[in-house]
């Protein structure tokens, strides 16, 4: 089941990849600065809308699926139903200190 989620999270993580990729950018950052000029025709306007919606979707879409990865993590199990890291942690004998032998 977790590689039927890692698969769909992939797939997820390249649509979300190619709707950033397709947009074009709104006149902000470093392409404004420059005096760069973009002019809106009315379909590129409603085009944009369809694409940012897609973006939104598809992040949610990938959020979603990792949570619900992580709900069906199991730790590994040993035979007497422990977890290994309690039972290594419980099996390994304890380090007697000696005391320092004193000088006479």
């Amino acid at each position: 089941m977790i590689g039927l989620i890692t698969i769909l999270i992939l797939l997820a993580c390249l649509v979300l990849a190619f709707f950033v990729l397709i947009q074009n950018p709104k006149g902000g950052g470093l392409s404004g600065t420059f005096g760069s000029i973009s002019s809106q025709v009315m379909g590129v306007k409603q085009s944009t809308d369809v694409m940012e919606k897609g973006t939104w979707i598809s992040m949610a879409v990938v959020a979603i699926l990792c949570i619900f990865s992580v709900s069906l993590y199991e730790s590994p199990k040993m035979d007497d139903g422990s977890s290994k890291q309690t039972k290594q942690r419980s099996s390994a004998p304890a380090q007697q200190q000696k005391a320092p032998a004193g000088k006479k």
